[in-house]
């Protein structure tokens, strides 16, 4: 623990963004593999539901031209406009 200690107060030394860039990486470091697998399944799971709706007539399509449409006035309402 001395050493990480050291290591922080090396690295506080620092200007912010390079602190940012260092907290990124750590926290970067974190990441579970298990997490990423459930993830990946989770993924995996959700594309299979959308192939099958879509392949048994279920799914509802929308034109591109409408969810630009939607976007667009989605996007005015959250600005105000």
């Amino acid at each position: 623990m001395a050493r990480a200690e050291e290591h922080i107060q090396a690295l506080l030394s620092l200007p912010v963004e390079d602190r940012v860039h260092a907290a990124k990486l750590l926290l970067d470091s974190l990441d579970d593999e298990a997490a990423d697998a459930e993830a990946e399944a989770a993924r995996a799971g959700e594309l299979t539901r959308r192939a099958r709706a879509l392949a048994d007539g279920t799914a509802q399509l929308v034109d591109a031209g409408e969810v630009r449409r939607r976007i667009a006035a989605r996007l005015r309402y959250v600005r105000g406009q």
